[in-house]
């Protein structure tokens, strides 16, 4: 989808979002040398970790701005505004690793009796977002294999993630849609 170039454009450019906020309090603009395949309206991840640990995660699940915009905004909320967390120390910045996850448009998975769910959704190639009235919840394509879950453990725990039961996928309220990734993150 995007050459590696991109891929460390993208990765640069989200530290250097982060480094600038932190710092300086301030929201940098796209670069004028951003390749035209990222300023296409994408949905975006940025994950960060600290000592192979979750330190923020936020992101746009539609494609509802350029890339290359939705990834400063989502890179600079994973640092200071993710609820789990409290906003990154200047202190920190170096011992964060960074991750990008470029999505697909979500799209609807479609099914006439819940148990169909577990042979349409794919571990390791799918993300999902759960959706009931106002909760919503979604998890990334990598975490079911980061925690080892199979297809229904992956659905139960999109509906808590969503603030919902375990088993609100069988609820014929409940629509549950399928996403993919491409991820790519920082170099050790």
């Amino acid at each position: 989808m995007f050459s590696q170039e991109e891929e460390e454009f993208l990765l640069k450019l989200a530290r250097s979002a982060i480094n600038t906020y932190i710092d300086e309090k301030k929201i940098i603009s796209p670069p004028n040398d951003t390749p035209d395949s990222l300023k296409a309206n994408m949905g975006a991840f940025v994950t960060l970790n600290k000592n192979n640990q979750l330190r923020g995660c936020i992101g746009y699940s539609e494609p509802i701005k350029p890339l290359v915009n939705a990834v400063i905004d989502v890179a600079i909320s994973a640092a200071t505004s993710d609820p789990r967390f409290p906003p990154l120390k200047s202190s920190e910045i170096e011992e964060i690793h960074l991750e990008i996850s470029v999505l697909t448009k979500p799209e609807l998975v479609e099914v006439e009796n819940p148990q169909e769910y577990l042979k349409k959704i794919k571990v390791g190639v799918d993300g999902l977002i759960v959706e009931k009235g106002v909760y919503k919840g979604l998890l990334l394509p990598q975490v079911p294999v980061e925690w080892n879950w199979e297809e229904e453990e992956f659905l139960c725990q999109t509906c808590i993630k969503a603030g919902l039961s375990a088993d609100c996928w069988y609820d014929k309220d409940t629509k549950i849609f399928s996403f993919q990734a491409l991820i790519f993150h920082e170099k050790d």
